[in-house]
């Protein structure tokens, strides 16, 4: 997916459309940058774990050039709030609400 990753000024009036409130869009963008940030945060962890060593050794470390292309590919992904937003625009994202329980 093409994300741009630029600043952009976004129509608040067609984000409030979606849900009906603009703060509701807000936080469901939001909930979903979450998701995309968790995910990614663990993707991230468990490849670098592979080059996990037991020696403190900073010449080994610096030199460890595929743990560094990894980590520079996370580097330019785009934003979680980028890609959460886009998701939101292009109506992948499903908004499901829980049922209110009666009484309260």
């Amino acid at each position: 997916m093409a994300i741009n990753s630029s600043i952009v000024t976004r129509d608040t009036d067609v984000l409030a459309l979606k849900t009906g409130n603009i703060y509701e869009s807000v936080f469901v963008v939001s909930r979903r940058a979450q998701q995309i940030a968790v995910k990614t945060k663990e993707e991230l962890t468990q490849k670098l774990s592979e080059f996990a060593s037991s020696v403190d050794n900073l010449e080994e470390i610096f030199e460890n050039r595929e743990q560094i292309e990894i980590s520079k590919f996370y580097e330019r992904q785009p934003k979680p709030t980028s890609s959460a937003l886009e998701e939101f625009l292009t109506d992948q994202l499903v908004v499901t609400y829980r049922e209110q329980e009666t009484g309260l």
